[in-house]
């Protein structure tokens, strides 16, 4: 199980994240925060905030920095769009333990780093409804 605390954030696939800045900060109002490059996942996530303060959920833009990217893949598949969501569990190698143990089908079976210091990992999208599903765990404080 899961045992998911939060949305954590929704992953969204574009081209440029500047290109598409000022629609989510002008139409949506979302708050910009910043941007980080991740290069071992050859992307760079620009992110952003909706809602009010306590209840916002992080949108995060996700950018190709190279041709063999995965989320440059993505795209010449699917085009720009909806990419991942992301839950904030704790434990997650408990959590990827115990689903692979449940015949769930994992892409990651040890947690990775990711952006704002995080570990993560993701399900197949066979075994979440055709979702991808990323799994976080915030750095320990």
């Amino acid at each position: 199980m899961i045992e998911a605390k939060a949305i954590n954030h929704i992953g969204i696939a574009v081209k440029s994240i500047d290109a598409h800045r000022a629609f989510y900060e002008k139409t949506l109002g979302a708050r910009f925060e910043a941007i980080e490059e991740v290069p071992d996942q050859k992307v760079r996530v620009g992110f952003f905030l909706v809602g009010s303060p306590g209840h916002e959920v992080r949108l995060e833009l996700l950018e190709p920095t190279a041709d063999d990217s995965p989320i440059a893949r993505f795209i010449e598949k699917r085009g720009e769009g909806m990419h991942h969501i992301a839950y904030t569990v704790s434990d997650i190698q408990h959590r990827l333990d115990e689903l692979k143990d449940a015949g769930v089908q994992l892409i990651d079976e040890k947690p990775r780093p990711g952006a704002h210091h995080m570990q993560i990992a993701f399900l197949h999208p066979r075994s979440s409804q055709g979702v991808l599903t990323e799994l976080c765990e915030p750095q320990r404080k």
